[in-house]
């Protein structure tokens, strides 16, 4: 057995040349068509100079494994998730190592109507698969498996069709003047808001898009889009300000996530989003269900039951909070990592529909976006996601449940521990990747209370 690295909790993402190569991608196809069986598999690539080979590569293994190819050439891992629900085919591949280093690649895998595989739904047996058989190649194919036994290969487009979809989110006549400063990071991004761009002028929606680092490179020559940084951000916020834009919107390099800075550049944290699409969405779906993520919550449990809808919380990561919306039948999931996802999107991410839902939001309220954010950022002020290294993260949690429940209002175990009391509460939760436990904290309007709480847990946790 040949013993393949690359394969994480939720995705397959690997250093080049030592944990994935074209050979071990085209094991990973023949893998996962025969763990899946389907007929017809969509394939997409981003930005990366590796992408196309190994997207060739994977075309080649499905192709030997019987399976029809439809690829779908340069798209943002939510393309895929569109191609896969709209074609109804059996399931979809993305290459994309997103925000990782550029000497990373790696792949999402979904099965039909782009339902999420990940280590407790597929990935498992898929490595055990792919680990399994070393296939003696020429040029790129097994000359084992006859010519009239192999899937076909076709180019196809989907993008008129996304397009149109994204536009169904929105109302066009709410739109009034607005200035929308993009960063696409040189990533995937550009083509897909070009077509928008494009769609925006047919309808004469009065939108002006200032596109900064629009073409794609995959050499990065910006650095590697990751707006989630800090150091990342000054470009689109000193961008905004030069242009006197409404807002700012940088995405990462598949596009799944977009991040919004408000019209004083400011960037603007995922979880006050969160809140703004609940809100949009409950002005469109009154009474609909909103699952959120348990690190940061009464922003976002307020404004949906201000707006008429039902919160529920589960635990966070994308399996959870799609099969939670699933079971819910929610309108609208988010998770202050600037994950947002879509029950009309097959409960799937997106990192176009949050900043046009938001951008009608701005129209419809006739305020700006500072305005709008300020006042959550003042009733609800929160200490962003800190990470703190530990030794042993369980003991750590035990530790400080043991320290803070005692006088606690509320004790919850959805994911980590949530310990609230009558003018703040905190979260905390191990990393399952990295000996890291992950601490947020927010207040009742009050920062400073917020700021003198989170400085004793840093602290106490570092004299565990």
């Amino acid at each position: 057995m040949s013993e393949i690295t690359c394969f994480k909790a939720y995705d397959i993402r690997g250093q080049l040349g030592t944990q994935l190569d074209e050979d071990i991608a085209y094991r990973i196809a023949r893998a996962f068509a025969q763990w899946l069986k389907p007929d017809r598999i969509v394939l997409g690539g981003d930005v990366r100079d590796t992408s196309e080979a190994l997207k060739a590569a994977l075309a080649n293994g499905l192709r030997d494994e019987g399976v029809n190819v439809l690829d779908l050439g340069l798209v943002g891992t939510e393309e895929v998730y569109f191609a896969t629900f709209h074609l109804g085919v059996e399931g979809g591949i993305e290459v994309t190592a997103s925000h990782n280093p550029i000497d990373y690649n790696g792949l999402k895998l979904v099965r039909e109507g782009s339902r999420p595989i990940s280590a407790d739904s597929g990935l498992v047996e898929i490595r055990a698969l792919a680990e399994a058989h070393v296939y003696e190649l020429v040029d790129g194919r097994d000359p084992s498996v006859p010519a009239d036994q192999r899937g076909s290969y076709e180019r196809v487009s989907t993008r008129e069709a996304y397009i149109q979809h994204l536009l169904g989110y929105i109302e066009p006549a709410n739109f009034t003047p607005l200035k929308l400063l993009v960063n696409a990071g040189n990533g995937t991004a550009g083509p897909a808001i070009d077509a928008l761009e494009a769609a925006f002028k047919q309808l004469k929606l009065p939108v002006e898009l200032i596109k900064i680092c629009h073409e794609p490179d995959g050499r990065f020559p910006n650095g590697i889009p990751n707006p989630i940084l800090v150091e990342n951000r000054s470009l689109t916020s000193n961008a905004v300000l030069e242009h006197k834009a409404d807002m700012g919107i940088a995405w990462d390099g598949d596009f799944d996530r977009c991040f919004l800075f408000d019209e004083q550049g400011r960037f603007i944290e995922g979880y006050y989003i969160v809140g703004l699409l609940a809100e949009a969405f409950l002005q469109k779906e009154p009474g609909a269900r909103i699952v959120h993520d348990p690190r940061l919550v009464w922003n976002t449990v307020e404004q949906v039951e201000e707006n008429g809808g039902v919160a529920v919380q589960t635990k966070a990561g994308h399996a959870f909070i799609k099969d939670r919306m699933r079971q819910e039948d929610a309108a609208y999931g988010g998770e202050m990592s600037a994950h947002h996802y879509f029950r009309n999107f097959a409960y799937c991410d997106s990192g176009m529909i949050p900043w046009l839902l938001v951008a009608e939001l701005l129209c419809v309220k006739g305020k700006p976006m500072s305005e709008l954010v300020d006042e959550r950022i003042a009733r609800f002020p929160s200490s962003g996601e800190i990470n703190l290294t530990v030794s042993d993260a369980p003991a750590v949690l035990d530790a400080i449940e043991g320290r803070y429940a005692p006088d606690a209002l509320e004790v919850d175990h959805t994911d980590g521990v949530s310990i609230c009391f009558a003018d703040w509460r905190f979260n905390l939760r191990a990393s399952n990747t990295e000996p890291v436990i992950r601490l947020n904290v927010e207040s009742r309007g009050d920062q400073a209370l917020m700021e003198r709480e989170t400085a004793r847990l840093v602290e106490v946790i570092g004299g565990l």
